[in-house]
């Protein structure tokens, strides 16, 4: 389980940030497939500027596109076509967190969605959740959808302010791990993910080793 993809219920619920967590805690190398938008201040770099250990290697993006909107729609913007196939795991020895951009059914051309690319490489999965109306909804189809894909899943991380009953169902439902319950953070830097990394470390070492 050296390569673990990070994917999340939906967009916008912190999977960078939960990205830079493992990165740190593992000193693993990082890779986002596809970038979308905000190429100015990507996701790869925030991970380099919220880690601190001087192992990971953050790996160029397989497709760097303009427009913050859907990978398929944004690539389809600048006449490109987002070919899963050259969608290669960059070659290291080391640990490797890939982040997928948005949730497992966001389109990354007309025929295959993020979870075409996960059953792909059939690597284990994190799935990010973050609590919000619907979120049981979204959580509990996205880890259907996992499942009859047959990806091996190796818990969920709550990401944001906590919500006990809303966890406890999931977690009871889909009979997965809780790995973590990361509040929301006031501020974000180094030392905030260096000291949730320490506090995770353990947890993921017992699926990682």
């Amino acid at each position: 389980m050296k390569h673990i993809v990070v994917a999340g219920i939906g967009t916008e619920i912190g999977k960078t940030f939960i990205s830079a967590i493992l990165v740190e805690a593992l000193e693993a190398d990082y890779w986002k497939p596809v970038q979308a938008g905000n190429l100015d201040c990507t996701d790869t770099d925030f991970i380099k500027q919220h880690i601190s250990n001087q192992k990971t290697v953050c790996h160029p993006e397989g497709y760097r596109l303009l427009a913050p909107m859907s990978p398929h729609a944004a690539a389809k913007a600048e006449g490109i076509c987002i070919d899963i196939e050259k969608l290669n795991i960059p070659l290291t020895s080391n640990y490797l967190i890939i982040e997928l951009a948005g949730g497992i059914m966001v389109p990354l051309n007309n025929k295959h969605l993020n979870i075409d690319l996960i059953s792909k490489w059939q690597l284990p999965l994190i799935l990010v959740s973050e609590n919000y109306l619907g979120s049981i909804n979204h959580t509990l189809l996205s880890v259907e959808l996992l499942k009859n894909k047959k990806i091996n899943i190796m818990g969920i991380i709550f990401n944001g302010d906590s919500n006990p009953a809303t966890e406890e169902l999931i977690i009871n439902y889909t009979g997965l791990p809780c790995l973590a319950k990361i509040c929301k953070q006031k501020m974000v830097g180094k030392e905030t993910v260096s000291q949730l990394a320490h506090e995770l470390k353990n947890v993921i070492n017992q699926f990682v080793r």
